[in-house]
C-alpha cells in the first residue's frame, strides 16, 4: 500500500505489520515473536484467547502450532485435519460449521458460532482502510497532535517512540474512520531484494489463505441497491451486518417437545408396561374353569393388542417439531443483483381417469403449481396421464390459457391459496378492510374468466363422451395415440416453457409437460409406481432437477411457499446431504364438521409422524414429498469417515499401553461392523459419488453397469452424471425422442427399475415399500409442519368408497409383508435404525389385527347369551388392575393430545373408525393378499372416486353396496341381540343377576359406540338401512346366536350323574 508518497510501503498480517522501506531498510530494527507460538502455514502470531487468557491450540491431539485463520480455512476449504497428527479438526467454540460437525458431541453454541462475524465487522477489508486486530486498536494511546494532509485528518497513535514517525503506517480507525499513523506493535526490516516468501508472505499458503479470507470477507458485504454514492459512514453502518450473519446461520432448527409433557408422557408409558404385565399375570394364572374357551380366545386377543400397542407406541418415545427459515434462505441464495441460486425442482402430478379424477381438479392442481412462489426457470410440471385420454390433454391446454392470466394476478397480489376453485370458495369478506381498488377490479375480473375458464371445462367433458366414429383426433388432423388405452404408443408434449408463451404480464410461464407412457398387451405397467418412475426418466432428459415432488392430480398446493420450506431442509449446507426427501402432511378440503370417517386422520399426521422424525424420519406416504432425484435412483446416503484419532501428546506413548489395546480392539470392531454394514447393503455398489465438499470423486463406472442398472438411453445414463441437475433444453425434438425411447413399456426389461431404482414395485402401495428402501440406504427423512398448510386435497366422505381407500392401504402392506422386503427380516445390519424398524413393522402388521379384534368384538354378545363371562370372579386386586389398565390408557391419551395438539373429538373419531375398518377392510384386504401372493388371484385396482356433487356433503349419505358393510352390520346385531338377551335375563332372574351383567354390558357398550358411525353411514339420510344389510346382517346374527345357544361351546360339560351333598349326618 502506497502510504501517500511517503516513500515506504506497508505489509501486515492480522497482528504485526512490516515496513519496507526501500531507502534505509537496514536502518530499521526488528522484533520477532516467539518461535513457539508462530504458525508453521503462514508464519502469523497465534492469537491469545481471551477467556482462557492462553494461546489458540488448533489440535488438541499434537498441539501443532495453527493459527486461528489458518485452522479455519483447513476446516471449510481443506482437509479438515491436522498437518501432523493428520486427526480431523473438532470445532471450537465460535467457529462456522462444517460438514461431519453434527456428528460430535458437545455443547451446541449457535449463539456464539456467528458472534466473531458480528463483532469483527471492523475487520472488514475496504479499499480505503488496512484491517488491524481489535487488540491493537484498544491498546493505544491517542496523542493530541494532528495534522490536515489533503484535506485529511490524521492522528497520531504512539506507542513505542523508537521508530521515526515518518514510517508509521497510515490506517483508519475502526471506530471512528479517521486516517491514523500506527506505530506497529512489533516491526523488522524487510530486504526487497530477497524473495518475500522467505518471510512468510508470497508463500502458496499464505496466498491460499488470503484469497480464502478475500472470498469469505465478500460473502459478509452485503451491496446496497443503488451500489453508488456510498462514502465511509456508509460503509460502517451496522444494519447490514445481522443480516449477513444471519444469512450464515442454519436454514432450519429442531424443536423438542417441553419436558413438562414429554416427560409425564414417557412415565405414563413406563407404567402401563408394568401393569400390562401384572395384567397378563393374573390373567393367565386365574383362568374361567366353566368357560375355558372364552377365557383363552380373549387371553390371546389380549395379548396381540398388547404387542400392536406396543409396536405403535415406542417410535413415539421422542418426538420433535421443526421450523423453518426462510428470510435465511433468501438471504444465502437470493441475493440482490444476482440470478436465484435455488436449486430447480421437478412437480410429478399423477392421474388415471379423467372421469373419476375430473379435468377441473387437475386444473386447479396445475395452477397452483404454475403460480408458486419460487424462479420461474426453476419450476417444471409433468402430468402422468396413464389413461391417455384425450380429454385430459385438453383440459391442461385451456389450463394453460388460462394460466397465462391467473400466475400474474397471483404473483401482483400474493394471494393464498393459488387454486381458483379454492380462493373463490373462501367464506371471507374480502371488502372488509381497506383493500386497494385497483384489487377489487382485477379480483372481480378475474372470478369473472375463471367461472368462463370453467364453462370450457365442463364443455370439453360434455363432448368426450360421445366418441367420434373415427376415433380421437388432434386439431391437426393427425390421430390421437390413446384412443385404445391399454394399447398405445407413448406421448410427451410440452404445453408451456418455451418463449413463445408468456403470460399477461410479460414473463415466461414454468415448464408444463404432459406425458402419457406406451402401454402394450402382455406388460405389467405396475400402475402407479410405474407411471412414476417413466416420470423420473422423461424429466431427468428434459430438465434434470435435483430434486422431485410428487402428488396426487387432487392436492392443490395450498402454501406458495411450500418449495421453499423443502429447500431449507435439503439445501442445508450441513445437514442436507443425508436427507432423502421431505414428507409434509396431508390435509384435505371438502369434509363433513364432524368428520364422521377420520379422513383427517390428525392422530396419524400430527402424533406419530411427529414421533418418527425424532428417530430417522417419517415414512414416505403417497403424495406431498420432495425427493432428492440422487436417493430415488438408490445410491447410499453419504457417510462422513472420521479419520483415527491419536493419543495426547502430553504423555508418553509407553503410558498408553496400559488402555492402547482396548481402544485398538474397540476401533477394529466398530471398523468391521462398519465394513459389514456397507456389504450388506442390497443396493448395487454406487457407481458414481455424490457431490459432497471436500470429498474425493468416484471414477465412472463401466458402460455396461449403468445399462444394466439404469437401461439403455444414452441420454438418460448422461443425465445421471450431470452434477447441477442441467438437461439439455437447447435441442428440444432430439430430447423428445429421447423422452419416448425411455417411455417404451420394455425400457425397464433387465434393469434395476423398481426393484433398487425409482420407486419400488411389489405393492399397491409403493410409498411404504419406496420409503422403507431408502431408510435402509441409510438416508433421512424430514417432517415439514408449515403453520399454513402445504398441500390440501379432497377424501372421500362416503361410507363405501371411504372402505375401499383403507381396504387398498391394507392390501399394500399385506403384500409386502408376504414379500421379501418385509422389514421383519429384511434390511439388517444396514442404515435402518431399530424404532424406526418397528415403525416399519407396524404399518405392515396392523391388518392382521382384524382377526383378533373381529373376535374380541363378538366375544361380549356371546358371554350375553350364553350367562358365561370371559373374567374371573372380581376381587380387590383384579379390580385395582382393571382400574389401573383403564387409567392408564386415558392418561396416555390424553398426553399424546397434549403434545400432539390433536382435539378429543379427532382421536374419538379415529378411534371410532380403527374399529370400523379393522372389521371390514383389513379383514378382506387380508383374505385378498392370500389369495393374490400364495393363490395368484390378482386383483383389481379401484381408483378412489374425487370430486363431489354440487350438493355440500352429497356424498355423505348416499349408500353404495359393497361385501364391506356386512361384518360390521353383522357385529352391530350381535350385540344388540346380546344386550337385549342379557337385560331379560336380569330382569328374570331378579336384583342377584345384575352384578354380573353389568362388566358384559359395558364391553358390548363398548363395541356398540364404537360401530355408531358405521350405523349412521348405513343409514343414510333416508332414515332406513339398506333392506339387503338388514336381511343378510339379521341372518347372520341369527345363525350365530341359535349355534350359540344350541351347542354353548364354552360352558364345561358333565357326563353321567351329578352328585350333590344333602346336608344330612349320615353317622
Amino acid at each position: 500500500m502506497d502510504a501517500g508518497g511517503l516513500g515506504f510501503l506497508v505489509a501486515g498480517s492480522r497482528r504485526e505489520f512490516v515496513v519496507l522501506n526501500v531507502d534505509d531498510f537496514s536502518k530499521q530494527g526488528s522484533s520477532q515473536g516467539c518461535p513457539d507460538y508462530i504458525c508453521q502455514i503462514c508464519e502469523d502470531d497465534i492469537d491469545i484467547l481471551q477467556e482462557e487468557n492462553e494461546y489458540f491450540v488448533a489440535c488438541n491431539d499434537c498441539a501443532f502450532p495453527v493459527c486461528r485463520t489458518c485452522y479455519e480455512y483447513e476446516r471449510q476449504e481443506g482437509t479438515q485435519a491436522c498437518p501432523r497428527c493428520k486427526t480431523r479438526y473438532k470445532r471450537h467454540k465460535g467457529s462456522p460449521r462444517v460438514h461431519g460437525d453434527e456428528e460430535e458431541e458437545g455443547s451446541d453454541d449457535i449463539e456464539s458460532e456467528f458472534a466473531s462475524s458480528i463483532a469483527g465487522r471492523s475487520n472488514i477489508v475496504h479499499p480505503y482502510r488496512v484491517s488491524v486486530a481489535e487488540s491493537s486498536i484498544n491498546s493505544w494511546d491517542i496523542d493530541s497532535v494532528s495534522i490536515t494532509n489533503s484535506g485529511t485528518s490524521v492522528h497520531f497513535y504512539e506507542e513505542h517512540v523508537g521508530t521515526p514517525t515518518n514510517h508509521h503506517a497510515l490506517v483508519v480507525h475502526p471506530n471512528t474512520g479517521e486516517i491514523v499513523r500506527y506505530n506497529p506493535l512489533q516491526t523488522r526490516p524487510i530486504n526487497p531484494n530477497r524473495d518475500l516468501a522467505l518471510y512468510g508472505y508470497g508463500s502458496v499458503a499464505w496466498k491460499n489463505r488470503v484469497e480464502w479470507k478475500r472470498k469469505q470477507q465478500h460473502k459478509m458485504q452485503k451491496v446496497s441497491s443503488d451500489g453508488e454514492g456510498s462514502d465511509l459512514n456508509d460503509f460502517d453502518s451496522d444494519r447490514d451486518i445481522p443480516r449477513c450473519a444471519e444469512s450464515k446461520q442454519q436454514l432450519s432448527r429442531k424443536l423438542p417437545i417441553p419436558s413438562s409433557k414429554i416427560n409425564p408422557y414417557r412415565i405414563v408409558i413406563s407404567l402401563r408396561l408394568a401393569i400390562l404385565a401384572l395384567f397378563f399375570h393374573y390373567r393367565i394364572l386365574n383362568p374361567v374353569h366353566d368357560a375355558h374357551w372364552l377365557w383363552l380366545t380373549s387371553v390371546i386377543c389380549e395379548i396381540w393388542f398388547a404387542f400392536s400397542w406396543i409396536l405403535d407406541q415406542f417410535p413415539k418415545w421422542h418426538p420433535i417439531q421443526r421450523e423453518t427459515y426462510l428470510d435465511r434462505l433468501s438471504l444465502r441464495y437470493e441475493k440482490e443483483g444476482k440470478p436465484p441460486e435455488l436449486a430447480p425442482i421437478d412437480v410429478f402430478v399423477s392421474t388415471v381417469d379423467p372421469m373419476k379424477e375430473h379435468p377441473l381438479i387437475i386444473a386447479n392442481t396445475v395452477l397452483s403449481i404454475l403460480a408458486v412462489d419460487y424462479p420461474v426457470d426453476k419450476v417444471c410440471c409433468y402430468v402422468s396421464d396413464d389413461g391417455a385420454a384425450m380429454l385430459t390433454f385438453e383440459a391442461l391446454t385451456e389450463t394453460c390459457l388460462f394460466a397465462q392470466k391467473w400466475v400474474p394476478f397471483c404473483k401482483k397480489h400474493k394471494i393464498e391459496p393459488r387454486a381458483p376453485e379454492w380462493y373463490f370458495a373462501k367464506k371471507i369478506d374480502y371488502l372488509r378492510e381497506k383493500v386497494h381498488p385497483e384489487f377489487v377490479r382485477e379480483r372481480r375480473a378475474m372470478k369473472r374468466e375463471y367461472e368462463e375458464f370453467k364453462v370450457r371445462i365442463n364443455a370439453v367433458v360434455a363432448n368426450s363422451r360421445k366418441v367420434p366414429e373415427g376415433r380421437w383426433s388432434l386439431p391437426e388432423g393427425a390421430p390421437w395415440h390413446g384412443n385404445n388405452v391399454r394399447d398405445h404408443a407413448g406421448m410427451v408434449q410440452v404445453i408451456t416453457g418455451h418463449d413463445c408463451v408468456l403470460d399477461d404480464a410479460g414473463n415466461k410461464l414454468p415448464w408444463l409437460v404432459y406425458v402419457s407412457r406406451e402401454k402394450r398387451p402382455g406388460y405389467d405397467h405396475h400402475k402407479k409406481a410405474g407411471a412414476l418412475n417413466a416420470l423420473l426418466r422423461t424429466s431427468a432428459i428434459l430438465s434434470n432437477a435435483p430434486f422431485v415432488l410428487n402428488v396426487d392430480c387432487d392436492h392443490y398446493m395450498n402454501n406458495s411457499k411450500a418449495l421453499r420450506e423443502a429447500m431449507c431442509f435439503l439445501m442445508d449446507p450441513v445437514l442436507g446431504e443425508k436427507i432423502c426427501y421431505v414428507q409434509f402432511p396431508q390435509r384435505f378440503d371438502g369434509i363433513d364438521q364432524h368428520d364422521r370417517y377420520s379422513n383427517h386422520n390428525v392422530v396419524f399426521f400430527d402424533i406419530n409422524m411427529k414421533g418418527l422424525d425424532g428417530i430417522q424420519g417419517p415414512i414416505y406416504v403417497g403424495t406431498g414429498c420432495v425427493f432428492r432425484r440422487h436417493a430415488l435412483y438408490g445410491y447410499d446416503a453419504p457417510t462422513a469417515t472420521k479419520p483415527p484419532s491419536k493419543t495426547c501428546n502430553c504423555w508418553p506413548k509407553s503410558c498408553c499401553l496400559c488402555c492402547g489395546s482396548k481402544r485398538k480392539c474397540s476401533k477394529a470392531k466398530k471398523k468391521q461392523e462398519h465394513q459389514k454394514k456397507v456389504k450388506c447393503r442390497d443396493a448395487f455398489k454406487q457407481v458414481h459419488a455424490l457431490e459432497v465438499a471436500g470429498r474425493e470423486t468416484a471414477p465412472p463406472a463401466p458402460q455396461e453397469k449403468f445399462e444394466k442398472r439404469f437401461g439403455q438411453s444414452d441420454a438418460f445414463l448422461a443425465s445421471t452424471l450431470q452434477d447441477n441437475g442441467e438437461g439439455c433444453r437447447f435441442d428440444m425434438l432430439k430430447s423428445l425422442d429421447d423422452c419416448i425411447h425411455v417411455l417404451s413399456c420394455g425400457y425397464e426389461n433387465k434393469t434395476q427399475w423398481g426393484k433398487e431404482v425409482g420407486w419400488i414395485y411389489g405393492s399397491v402401495t409403493e410409498d411404504i415399500l419406496t420409503g422403507f428402501k431408502m431408510h435402509c440406504h441409510g438416508w433421512q427423512s424430514v417432517y415439514c409442519m408449515p403453520k399454513r398448510p402445504a398441500f390440501k386435497g379432497s377424501a372421500p366422505i362416503n361410507l363405501t368408497d371411504r372402505l375401499h381407500q383403507v381396504l387398498r392401504w391394507a392390501l399394500g402392506s399385506v403384500e409386502i409383508f408376504l414379500s421379501k422386503h418385509c422389514p421383519i427380516w429384511y434390511g439388517y445390519r444396514c442404515g435402518l435404525k431399530p424404532l424406526e424398524r418397528l415403525s416399519y413393522i407396524n404399518s405392515v402388521i396392523y391388518p392382521w389385527t382384524s382377526i383378533p379384534l373381529l373376535i374380541y368384538c363378538a366375544l361380549p354378545a356371546f358371554c350375553l347369551l350364553s350367562g358365561k363371562f370371559m373374567v374371573p370372579e372380581m376381587n380387590i386386586y383384579s379390580s385395582i388392575l382393571f382400574i389401573a389398565l383403564f387409567v392408564s390408557i386415558a392418561a396416555t391419551s390424553i398426553l399424546e393430545m397434549q403434545w400432539g395438539g390433536v382435539g378429543i373429538n379427532d382421536w374419538w373419531r379415529n378411534e371410532q373408525f380403527w374399529v370400523i375398518g379393522g372389521v371390514s377392510s383389513h379383514l378382506f384386504a387380508l383374505c385378498q393378499g392370500l389369495l393374490k401372493v400364495l393363490g395368484g388371484v390378482n386383483t383389481k385396482f379401484r381408483v378412489t372416486l374425487k370430486g363431489g356433487d354440487t350438493d355440500e356433503f352429497s356424498e355423505l349419505y348416499e349408500f353404495k353396496w359393497t361385501w364391506l358393510l356386512v361384518p360390521p352390520m353383522t357385529l352391530l346385531l350381535l350385540n344388540v341381540v346380546g344386550v337385549l338377551a342379557g337385560v331379560s335375563k336380569a330382569i328374570t332372574d331378579g336384583y342377584e343377576a345384575w352384578g354380573p351383567l353389568l362388566g358384559k354390558l359395558f364391553f358390548s357398550f363398548w363395541v356398540i359406540l364404537h360401530l355408531h358411525p358405521f350405523l349412521k353411514g348405513v343409514i343414510g339420510k333416508q332414515n332406513r338401512v339398506p333392506t339387503i344389510v338388514v336381511v343378510l346382517s339379521v341372518l347372520l346374527a341369527s345363525i350365530f346366536s341359535l349355534l350359540w345357544v344350541r351347542v354353548s361351546p364354552f360352558a364345561t360339560k358333565f357326563d353321567g350323574l351329578v352328585l350333590e351333598v344333602c346336608g344330612l349326618e349320615c353317622e
